[in-house]
């Protein structure tokens, strides 16, 4: 006689946390749990794992509508706090985006390509109460005769705001080395001259999509950890890249799928979105995501057990390689080895630096479980699942 396979669905985890008994772990405590009492024992004991994710994230912005004016415009060109904004949407419609800097930023003049404050500097600001200088300009027209409009406004005088992001919470991403005899300034960071300090940006067991790493449980309509608040997953982000070379595990060992999410605004807290100045790169915006993982069945209590030892990532040369377009492999490295400080490459050995915070995202992972516990935060079905590729 076969034996029966256990599995739940969503519907009952839900009713659990109506009733109060749901059982949430982190991702961290998961780890250990499947480690102690293996994936079938841990899958029918744990319900929901939380993860947790903050680091630069600079495919993000804002959808905002900042009202009508009398008289009337159709907004050309609108900034705010002196960073452009798109208007090419409606009368007074615009989107900001993370990396967009201002535009005659006193930083850029004495050191040309470097900027202090960006449109994730403009959005934070917003969210710790702060009033921004609104400017726009317009052609005219008979029914939006207004020209030119500049006023302060706050994020309660703003009728919608949405933070929109095309491209968040990437799962895995490279190890970022410079074998040039010079230093560099990237989106990973200052990188020393010959491979003087190794760079990476995922919180490896923690880390959303490595919990998941066949999109199981993820797609339009997923209720997440966005900024402080309730958000969601509203598809695959613009690099989702499901097939890619894999560990026995699963686990992607170079960059993979990536998350489209958004979340109201005017809930976030600017503890959770935060606006980023990268030394001779540009600004960006540093984000808080955690993403619920119901388990399930078996396998997906065996994914979200994952140890930072059996997460790998790839060392690229940012020096060289990268800025060709060749993202050619040097080596690769294990998130364990990367968060203990100092990785051996080449012979040497050389000290790593996180651009996320693990500190941060094992909190995120620990108030989404908080909510949980609470039921303040029911699981959503997905709609939609993300593109993915066969795991057999």
């Amino acid at each position: 006689m076969a034996v029966k396979r256990f599995s739940r669905t969503i519907q009952e985890i839900n009713q659990k946390i109506k009733q109060g008994k749901v059982v949430v772990l982190t991702a961290q405590e998961m780890t250990d749990v499947v480690k102690q009492e293996g994936t079938e024992k841990a899958a029918r004991k744990v319900d929901v794992v939380t993860t947790g994710t903050f680091a630069p994230m600079c495919s993000s912005g804002a959808f905002i509508n900042f009202g009508h004016t009398k008289p009337a415009i159709k907004a050309a060109k609108v900034w705010l706090n002196d960073v452009p904004a798109y208007a090419g949407l409606a009368a007074v419609d615009i989107f900001i985006g993370a990396t967009e800097p201002t535009e005659d930023d006193p930083l850029n003049r004495v050191h040309p390509g470097q900027f202090q404050y960006g449109g994730g500097h403009v959005l934070h600001d917003l969210l710790a109460g702060k009033a921004v200088r609104l400017r726009a300009t317009a052609y005219g027209t008979d029914c939006y005769p207004n020209r030119k409009i500049s006023k302060k406004i706050g994020l309660a005088d703003l009728p919608y705001a949405v933070l929109l992001n095309p491209r968040n919470a990437y799962q895995n991403y490279n190890c970022a080395v410079n074998l040039s005899n010079k230093t560099i300034y990237t989106y990973m960071g200052v990188l020393k001259p010959k491979a003087g300090n190794a760079n990476y940006s995922t919180s490896g067991h923690l880390s959303p999509l490595l919990n998941d790493p066949y999109y199981l449980t993820m797609g339009m309509g997923t209720r997440i950890f966005l900024g402080g608040a309730k958000g969601y997953i509203i598809g695959p982000g613009t690099q989702h890249s499901p097939g890619v070379k894999r560990s026995k595990g699963g686990a992607p060992v170079t960059p993979a799928g990536n998350l489209m999410v958004m979340g109201n605004l005017k809930e976030m807290d600017p503890r959770w979105l935060m606006g980023v100045s990268m030394v001779g790169y540009g600004c960006s915006m540093a984000l808080g995501i955690g993403v619920p993982i119901p388990v399930l069945n078996e396998e997906i209590a065996r994914f979200t057990g994952v140890s930072d030892a059996e997460l790998f990532t790839q060392i690229i040369d940012y020096g060289n390689d990268y800025p060709k377009g060749d993202a050619v492999s040097l080596g690769q490295v294990s998130y364990a080895e990367l968060k203990s400080g100092m990785i051996t490459f080449r012979g040497q050995n050389i000290h790593t630096v996180p651009l996320s915070s693990h500190t941060r995202a094992l909190e995120i992972a620990n108030i989404l479980k908080g909510w949980i516990e609470k039921g303040d935060f029911f699981l959503t079905e997905p709609q939609v699942m993300l593109p993915t590729v066969d795991r057999n």
